[in-house]
């Protein structure tokens, strides 16, 4: 069968080569994809938000399945365009990606289903919210309603930060339209955990657990990113709370979307805060995390595409996932002075030194081919993941292999995963 990828980030680079293994598929395509995605698949030089184009395209190269990965075209409405066109397509349809694109409507969802999250207000108007924050324990969280990119969200310590992280969502638009509402968040305090999970809109089938570093810097200091790097599984993750979580979190959300009329098929990922009162979510995302997928996909043993065409078909029930016994730990690779302003351009080394390696990826996030080097295209560049069989083996393995590849500016923490010594 012949497979699309829509999308061209890590994330897409590590479904990409989970496709490749299936021994279903003949050719893949990626659009716009990168210049690592390139050695796996047939890039289309195509926009993921231009449906038209990459429905048309579909059509033209007969494409059997296409898998819709970022978050901007699930939420506009892209699955709903290539069903439209009678293709196949694997993702939640816009009336389902709701849960990722509104955060107001998430929390609102939560709350009418008890499902466990943080107290919450939502707010239309900056001076509502200013004068709720008047009253308000501090620390507290700000985020942006709509989709930012994961970095919509501003935890505030005193009263004058909260104050102008209003003004700066809401009024000065940081995060452009997202910010034209704005829920106010308890600050929660525990393991933050990250549980990807399949669904076909009645049964969920969770992947298995892992953990991202959020912030810039080390320490989990500077501001938000996408994500600068993960492990898993979380050592923190017990079995005892997965039980819970099935019971109190995972299986309610699935239904909850169902009764209201929006089936969930495709990805949920469930960004998790273990409190001392419990399991609780921090927020859904509707696809696959990134870099999380960099260190889930490598450990799953499932064919991805029996996986993919169940939850399309509501057959996920006849389905269980397995996962190796090891560990991984993804290092992401970025340009000196990501998130906010940084040079491209810049040749990399090294990538060679990945190849014929079982156990070892450079996952491209932002990358491109230019008179045949492979360039710096982005703020975020690589994802080196390494395997092991157990987590500290896996962390001493990516580091190493950090060293392996080389570019002007590269930047990257030094401690991720470092949990792993306090489990």
């Amino acid at each position: 069968m012949k497979v699309l990828v829509v999308g061209s980030g890590g994330r897409e680079h590590a479904i990409v080569t989970a496709v490749s293994k299936s021994s279903r598929v003949s050719k893949i395509y990626c659009a716009p994809g990168n210049a690592g995605i390139a050695g796996l698949a047939e890039c289309a030089d195509i926009g993921v938000m231009d449906f038209d184009k990459l429905t048309d395209f579909a059509l033209k190269e007969k494409i059997d399945l296409t898998i819709v990965a970022p978050d901007d075209p699930l939420v506009a409405g892209a699955v709903d365009a290539f069903e439209a066109k009678g293709l196949r397509a694997f993702g939640p349809r816009a009336n389902a990606a709701i849960l990722e694109g509104s955060k107001a409507f998430s929390k609102d969802l939560m709350k009418k289903y008890h499902i466990p999250t943080a107290g919450y207000e939502n707010f239309d108007s900056a001076d509502e919210a200013l004068k709720y924050l008047e009253t308000a324990k501090m620390p507290i969280v700000l985020k942006a309603d709509g989709l930012a990119l994961g970095k919509g969200v501003l935890i505030c310590n005193t009263l004058e930060e909260a104050k102008e992280g209003v003004k700066s969502i809401m009024l000065d638009k940081q995060f452009g339209s997202a910010g034209n509402r704005m829920v106010i968040e308890e600050f929660m305090t525990g393991r933050e955990v990250s549980v990807l999970s399949f669904t076909d809109g009645k049964t969920i089938r969770p992947m298995t657990s892992a953990q991202d570093h959020k912030r810039a810097m080390d320490g989990d200091k500077g501001l938000n990113t996408g994500g600068m790097g993960t492990f898993s599984p979380s050592p923190f993750y017990t079995k005892e709370i997965d039980e819970f979580c099935m019971k109190n979190i995972y299986q309610p959300t699935v239904d909850a979307m169902a009764a209201e009329g929006r089936e969930f098929k495709g990805v949920i990922f469930f960004g998790l805060m273990l409190t001392e009162s419990g399991p609780k979510v921090l927020e859904y995302n509707a696809r696959f995390g990134d870099p999380e997928a960099q260190v889930v996909l490598p450990r799953m043993n499932n064919d991805i595409i029996d996986v993919m065409e169940a939850c399309i078909d509501g057959t996920l029930d006849k389905i269980e996932l397995d996962f190796e016994d090891n560990a991984a730990v993804c290092v992401v690779l970025a340009s000196n002075g990501y998130p906010v302003k940084y040079e491209k351009g810049f040749k990399i080394s090294g990538l060679e030194k990945f190849d014929g390696k079982d156990s070892y990826f450079a996952f491209h996030a932002g990358t491109k081919l230019k008179d045949g080097d492979v360039v710096t295209n982005g703020g975020r560049v690589l994802g080196i993941t390494a395997m092991g069989p157990d987590l500290k083996q896996a962390r001493s393995n990516a580091y190493e292999a950090v060293k392996w590849v080389d570019f002007d500016n590269k930047y990257c923490r030094s401690d991720i995963g470092k949990a792993i010594d306090e489990a």
